[in-house]
């Protein structure tokens, strides 16, 4: 069963490796156009929170240094990635960065590691950063739903990367078989949670990838609209 557990986390290792990387090609395109368009930079505070966290608990909780070297590969990623985010959004969106990236990945994450290092004792300090983990991988995964909304909304996937939603897919799949061989559920649940939403983003690729269904699906709400009364249109802005 170890030798199975560790074969299982080297492959969780190569997945999350890919799902750090899939974004270089948005990163690409924001150096190439010098802006973020309209990329949101919530996804990546997020993970960079979250690999740092999980790097903690990796290093805090015995053989489980396979979480705490992928995360920490991915705490070098994710940073790269807020910086170029920082460079090239505009004044607004670059203020709004700044403050959860100080709010987050700075001041909640120095509090977390101080009071769980200098407080608790080690299985007290194991529990509580494995909640936190848990919980902060669950935002993780959830935080492209915003990507997902404006994918229904404008029936394109543009601004949600398909390389993204698909590697947090296996990286979801992989790391809640690994979590259930080495029985450790705050590892697990989240996963978990990440395997269903990463399934419905390819789930809304399948619907709008494809320019001819997503103009049928526009021109059949259309038909709605104007079969509606009159009362329940709603207001224009």
């Amino acid at each position: 069963m170890k030798a199975l557990s560790f074969f299982v986390g080297i492959i969780g290792n190569i997945i999350s490796i890919l799902m750090f990387l899939s974004p270089v090609k948005t990163f690409w395109r924001i150096v190439k156009d010098r802006s973020t368009l309209e990329f949101e930079s919530l996804p990546y505070i997020c993970t960079l929170l979250n690999s740092s966290l999980w790097t903690y608990y990796g290093i805090t909780k015995p053989d489980s240094y396979l979480v705490a070297t992928v995360n920490g590969f991915g705490v070098i990623v994710e940073t790269i990635y807020v910086i170029l985010f920082l460079a090239f959004a505009p004044p607004w969106k670059r203020a709004k960065t700044a403050i959860y990236v100080a709010i987050l990945d700075v001041g909640f994450l120095a509090a977390a590691i101080s009071v769980t290092y200098f407080l608790l004792q080690e299985d007290m300090r194991i529990d509580v950063t494995g909640f936190m983990c848990s919980a902060l991988n669950v935002i993780m995964y959830g935080s492209p739903l915003a990507a997902m909304k404006s994918v229904v909304t404008m029936k394109s996937v543009e601004y949600m990367p398909f390389l993204l939603s698909f590697f947090l897919f296996l990286n979801g799949g992989i790391w809640t078989f690994y979590a259930c061989l080495v029985q450790d559920w705050f590892l697990g649940v989240p996963n978990a949670i990440g395997f269903v939403l990463g399934m419905a983003q390819l789930v809304l690729y399948a619907i709008y990838s494809n320019p001819e269904a997503s103009k049928q699906m526009a021109a059949d709400l259309e038909d709605e609209r104007q079969t509606e009364p009159l009362l329940n249109v709603p207001e224009q802005k």
